[in-house]
Formats: structure tokens, sequence, C-alpha cells
């Protein structure tokens, strides 16, 4: 499997990521700082949506339903060299299914997530898997 992204910037404004048919704004000046994403927030965030695609793939294979799932993730950026450390990690789940077995799907999504697999060769990953019932 290959991936293909785009990127560009113009100087002194902000840049974006070109995926497909979406557009990814991002911050890179100290203007926009507080209003766009950053390039580590970014990386986060492909954290967060191997999570969450993982959550929906996994519903299939092992045969449970959902309503929704969050992800809350925090890292630490270390200073020299530059890079993000410790990052941990909340999975909140919305079911009603008793076949939802968090510690296999957590073993799942550690296991076949491929960014979480390349992020882990890295730095530490630890995180939990909450199921709040359905009201």
């Amino acid at each position: 499997m290959n991936y293909h992204v785009k990127g560009s910037s113009i100087a002194e404004k902000d840049a974006e990521i070109h995926i497909k048919q979406s557009t990814i704004k991002f911050g890179t000046t100290s203007k926009t700082a507080e209003i766009l994403p950053n390039p580590a927030e970014l990386f986060l965030g492909s954290f967060s949506a191997c999570m969450l695609k993982n959550v929906e793939r996994f519903s299939s294979i092992l045969k449970f339903n959902y309503t929704k799932a969050f992800v809350d993730v925090t890292a630490t950026r270390l200073e020299n060299p530059p890079r993000m450390d410790n990052i941990s990690y909340s999975l909140t789940i919305y079911s009603n299914d008793k076949k939802l077995n968090p510690e296999l799907l957590k073993k799942n999504i550690e296991k076949f997530g491929t960014i979480f697999n390349t992020v882990k060769l890295a730095c530490s990953i630890s995180g939990t898997i909450k199921i709040i019932e359905n009201v």
C-alpha cells in the first residue's frame, strides 16, 4: 500500500496539506498559532484518526456495534532534539453491545494500527479504552 500527500505554502502566510479531495490548513506563522493546528497537532491528529478508523474496522471484525467514539490524545514535546514523547490517549466508545470487549479492542488497535505502530517505535504510548452505555 502506498500513500501520496501534497503540501503547499506561501511565504509569511500559512500552509495546506492536500489529501485526495480534502485540504487541511495548518499554521506556519505566529499570526495563526492560536487558530490553526501546527505540525505537532496534525501528527497527533493522525494518531487519533488511526485509532478511530480502527474502532470502525474492528467493530466489523469483532462484530460489535457502537454509536460513537471519541479519543483524547496528549503528548509531551522534548526539546533536544525536538520530538514527541509520552503520548497518552483515552478512547471512549458509546455502546450497549455486550460483545464489545475493550481489552481485545485495545490489543487489536495497538497491534494493527499503522500510525500507532509507527509512533511506538519512536516514543512511549499509554492509553485506556472506556465503554459508556448509550442512554
